[in-house]
């Protein structure tokens, strides 16, 4: 079993995590916004994570040699250590539900913003329940005004989105004299539009045709991201978003102590002799668990949609191929994510492997880049972004520095 022992070994595990962690989000609000169900979406993502779990487990949990004197994978599957296996089980069941609840949260907070929140609950809550789990490894003269800083960003992100939304508001007030103006700012191109612009001032969609793609940012780019994508949002209040967003949050703060109690028995749950999990033997249960809430969760969902979806079927999932392989992608990177920092946790401690919660800095990276976030917007609103931004650069840095390193 391949086992991480050295503390450069723990920090580079968690910034591979980091990248990972950051990233898949970006893939699943990007295929809501082509118009693909996240039922469909999620359904894919989770049975790639689960396969990544396999992977690993059958290969750094089979491979290599430890100073430490510790069980293989598959000798552990058939010892009697189910009160470990049950904390990991839990820990997926949250871990999964959290996810699944920001998939619903990105439609209507923003994928910046949802990240944001999310990760700065998990680091005030889980950090501070690893730190005391860990038996104090970590430097808490370090760690904890790192806490601080998620704590800040909580509040930070949070007018970050009060801000944007009444940004977006304002924007989609003025639609109609920006359609009688005619303007660059509003279109790439209005070449077509001058040719009739009675016809375009009276049909939103025809004239979306006719001038082309809107630029991100501008009032016609929100509408035709309301008509293509499958969570409408246009109407809805913001307190809907906050909530399961701040539901999501609770949910991952939770899953890290629950692997952390799984892999080092801190409650003394295991019988006499029964050696403790080790990562991918914990990890092996723990996305089992989460895949099987996954699949049954979404499963009700595809003919009881929430938020306003359309119905679906599990044959109409099966047929429905398009964009299936970057949900298979996004499930590839959450997956060997969490295995990754599971790794560094176990080597540096949880409470500082907590670090890729900072994973919004990625996060939000692809939503500027990839999904044409805060264009446009007020000075106000890019203010508390980069103020937002700082308190995470800081964040991930002062983690990362109140490092230990487990005897």
């Amino acid at each position: 079993m391949y086992v991480v022992e050295s503390k450069a070994g723990a920090i580079g595990c968690m910034i591979l995590s980091l990248c990972c962690l950051g990233s898949w989000p970006a893939i699943l609000t990007l295929l809501e916004r082509r118009g693909r169900l996240p039922q469909h979406t999620f359904l894919d993502f989770a049975t790639a994570n689960l396969l990544a779990a396999i992977v690993i487990a059958f290969s750094l949990g089979e491979i290599g040699k430890s100073t430490f004197r510790k069980p293989d994978f598959t000798t552990q599957l058939p010892q009697d250590n189910w009160p470990s296996v049950l904390l990991a089980v839990a820990g997926g069941v949250l871990l999964t539900v959290g996810n699944l609840a920001t998939q619903y949260a990105f439609a209507f907070v923003g994928l910046s913003v949802t990240e944001v929140i999310t990760a700065s609950i998990t680091v005030v809550i889980g950090t501070t329940l690893n730190y005391f789990l860990d038996n104090k490894i970590n430097k808490a003269e370090i760690l904890f005004p790192g806490v601080g800083c998620f704590l800040i960003a909580v509040f930070l992100g949070a007018a970050v989105h009060a801000s944007n939304a009444a940004d977006v508001k304002a924007k989609l007030k003025s639609l109609p004299s920006e359609y009688k103006a005619e303007t660059e700012d509003f279109y790439s191109s209005t070449k077509n539009v001058e040719d009739n612009p009675e016809k375009e001032k009276n049909d939103v969609e025809s004239q979306e045709k006719q001038a082309g793609k809107a630029k991100a940012g501008t009032a016609g780019f929100f509408v035709e991201l309301e008509n293509k994508r499958a969570i409408k949002v246009f109407g809805k209040s913001i307190m809907i978003g906050l909530f399961i967003t701040l539901f999501a949050g609770t949910c991952l703060s939770l899953f890290s102590p629950a692997f952390n109690l799984a892999t080092n028995d801190q409650w003394s749950t295991l019988p006499k002799g029964v050696p403790k999990l080790v990562v991918y033997t914990a990890f092996f249960y723990f996305s089992i668990a989460g895949f099987l809430i996954a699949l049954i969760l979404n499963l009700i969902f595809l003919y009881r949609p929430m938020v306003g979806l359309a119905k679906s079927s599990l044959k109409k999932y099966i047929y429905d191929s398009k964009g299936r392989g970057w949900a298979v992608f996004a499930g590839f990177l959450c997956g060997f994510g969490n295995g990754l920092q599971f790794m560094g946790g176990q080597a540096a401690g949880y409470a500082a492997a907590d670090s890729v919660q900072a994973l919004p800095l990625v996060s939000t990276f692809w939503g500027i880049v990839l999904l044409g976030e805060y264009r446009r917007s007020s000075k106000r609103t890019y203010a508390l972004l980069v103020s937002m931004l700082a308190m995470f650069v800081a964040a991930v840095a002062i983690l990362m520095a109140s490092s230990g390193h487990r005897k």
